[in-house]
């Protein structure tokens, strides 16, 4: 089975506020560090639909209004595909802006705009922002996840797994407590920052998914020596500890 693996990061010229690079470097090194070889592929406004083929890991991160109403409408071009990825197992990490638009519909202005119908979620804008640091507790990981949220959305997640309860911060909608989604091998959440760096076994969750996706009995996972990124981690969990 080949040791290589394949990220697609979807209009990284569009969607380039919030540090997304990192999250691309730190799924990339982790992957090194273990010894894989890995190709980052960048799917730019003027690449056309969307091509999957092969593809391991999709990273869609966030931006301002305007170039996110862009993304959705040429997402929606390859929904078909996108959708058939997802439920076929494929990995996805959606940040920020890039959340919402797994869902139903987001409304804008009393407007609902149709989304990419992956999460059974549906999402308003209002006028008010939520801004805060962010501290979640996750089923999914055994340390917490910490990350920055700055939107004015608000998400029901109706059924779904949310990501995590929130410690400190808003979440999907301010008042449920509950961050983000998970489905299938979908994470979904509107924390950035960059938010892998600073949450190693999120990032490892993540890669894990797309390992035992070629490999579903693969479990050696190396371990790696993280002691910078869990004191960065650390230290945002105890600056708001209740």
């Amino acid at each position: 089975m080949s040791n290589s693996y394949k990220i697609l990061h979807l209009y990284p010229d569009l969607l380039n506020l919030y540090g997304d690079k990192g999250n691309i470097m730190s799924l990339k090194k982790r992957l090194e560090w273990r010894g894989y070889t890995v190709e980052v592929t960048e799917h730019t406004a003027d690449a056309g639909k969307i091509d999957l083929n092969d593809t391991d890991i999709v990273f869609l991160g966030g931006g301002a209004d305007r170039e996110e109403e862009s993304v959705l409408k040429m997402l929606l071009e390859s929904k078909d595909e996108i959708r058939a990825y997802v439920e076929n197992g494929g990995v996805m990490l959606a940040a920020c802006g890039g959340y919402p638009m797994l869902g139903k519909t987001i409304e804008v202005d009393g407007t609902k705009i149709e989304g990419l119908g992956i999460l059974d979620v549906v999402t308003v804008d209002k006028e008010d922002r939520l801004i805060s640091d962010v501290v979640l507790e996750s089923e999914i990981i055994d340390t917490k996840i910490v990350g920055f949220e700055n939107h004015s959305k608000r998400t029901d997640i109706k059924n779904h797994t949310p990501l995590g309860k929130v410690i400190n911060g808003y979440g999907n909608d301010k008042n449920s407590l509950h961050e983000g989604v998970i489905y299938k091998n979908v994470v979904a959440t509107y924390l950035h920052g960059p938010l892998l760096p600073k949450n190693p076994k999120l990032c490892d969750y993540i890669l894990l998914k797309a390992i035992q996706r070629r490999n579903p009995q693969f479990t050696d996972f190396q371990m790696l020596d993280d002691t910078l990124e869990m004191s960065a981690n650390e230290y945002m969990v105890n600056r708001f500890k209740k």
